[in-house]
C-alpha cells in the first residue's frame, strides 16, 4: 500500500483522463503496475521539484515512471502528445460547464522569462530582463485557461515567440477574434502577421498610457495563469535538458489544476 502525497489527485479525478493514457501504449501483456501510482509519482516530482532518481522509494520504479512520461510526452506523427490531448479535452469540458463554447474568441497572450540550471542543454539570453535561460509563451481565455502554449530560448523575442506559438496552436487557436497584449508586442508586423495566421486584431494595452500605477485590463488573468505555475517547484527554474520536455511539464500543471479544481 503506497503512502498518500499532497501531490496526489483523487482516483476519482484521475478516470476523466484515464482512457487516453491507457491509450498511449498497446498492452502485449497485462499491466503489472497500476497506473495511477505512476501518475502520480509524475506530480510528486513536479510538485516536488526533486530529482527522477529521487522518488520515494514506494512508487514504482523511477525508470518506469520516467519512462511513461516519456510516452505521454512524445508527439506522434500528425497528431499532439498525450499529455497535450488531456490538456485540450480538460479545457473544453471546464469552458462546456461554464456555458462558453469549447473554442476561445478572445485571447490574452503573454511570456515569462525563466532562469535556467546547469542541467539544461537549451538556453538563451534575455538582455532586457537579464535571465539566461528559458522563456514561456502562453495564450489564455478570460478564466485563464491555457489554449496555446510554446516555449522557446529566453533569448527569443515576445513577438517572435507569439507567432511560433499561433503557428503550432493554430487548430486550437482558430476561433480567436482579438489578441490583448502589452507594449512589448508593438508595432505594425505582429499585428499584420496574427491577421495573417489567425485572422485576429490586435489590441496593446501600454502601462503608461493609464499616467498611474493601475492593473493593466483583463492582462491580470495570464499573470495569474502564470503564477499557478509557481506553485510547482520544478518549474522554478529550467531543469530541463530540451525544450519540449520543459513545455510537457507547463501542460501536466495546468492539466492537473483542472483536475482538481473543476
Amino acid at each position: 500500500m503506497r503512502k498518500k502525497y499532497p501531490s496526489d489527485i483523487s482516483r476519482e479525478q484521475f478516470e476523466k483522463i484515464r482512457p487516453l493514457l491507457e491509450g498511449a501504449r498497446k498492452k502485449t501483456r497485462p499491466r503489472r503496475i497500476e497506473l495511477y501510482d505512476i501518475f502520480c509519482g509524475v506530480l510528486y516530482l513536479l510538485k516536488s521539484g526533486c530529482q527522477w532518481r529521487m522518488m520515494p522509494s514506494d512508487f514504482p520504479k523511477w525508470r518506469t515512471i520516467h519512462f511513461y512520461f516519456q510516452i505521454w510526452s512524445e508527439a506522434r506523427e500528425g497528431e499532439k502528445s498525450i499529455l497535450d490531448q488531456a490538456l485540450k479535452k480538460m479545457v473544453g469540458e471546464v469552458r462546456l460547464g461554464n456555458g462558453r463554447t469549447e473554442k476561445t474568441s478572445f485571447c490574452i497572450v503573454d511570456a515569462q522569462s525563466v532562469k535556467k540550471t546547469d542541467t539544461a542543454n537549451e538556453k538563451g539570453d534575455d538582455a532586457g530582463k537579464k535571465v539566461s535561460g528559458i522563456k514561456r509563451h502562453i495564450a489564455v481565455d478570460t478564466q485563464g485557461l491555457p489554449h496555446g502554449i510554446e516555449v522557446t530560448t529566453a533569448n527569443v523575442t515576445d513577438r517572435d515567440g507569439a507567432r511560433q506559438l499561433t503557428k503550432e496552436e493554430r487548430e486550437n487557436l482558430l476561433a480567436v477574434e482579438n489578441l490583448l497584449v502589452d507594449g512589448g508586442y508593438s508595432g505594425t508586423p505582429f499585428a499584420e502577421s496574427m491577421r495573417e495566421i489567425l485572422g485576429a486584431r490586435v489590441e496593446v494595452v501600454k502601462r503608461n498610457e493609464l499616467h498611474t500605477f493601475k492593473v493593466l485590463p483583463k492582462r491580470w488573468v495570464v499573470e495569474r495563469s502564470f503564477g499557478w505555475l509557481e506553485k510547482c517547484r520544478r518549474l522554478w527554474k529550467n531543469c530541463e535538458r530540451n525544450l519540449s520536455t520543459s513545455r510537457q511539464m507547463i501542460i501536466l500543471a495546468f492539466l492537473v489544476l483542472l483536475l482538481r479544481r473543476f
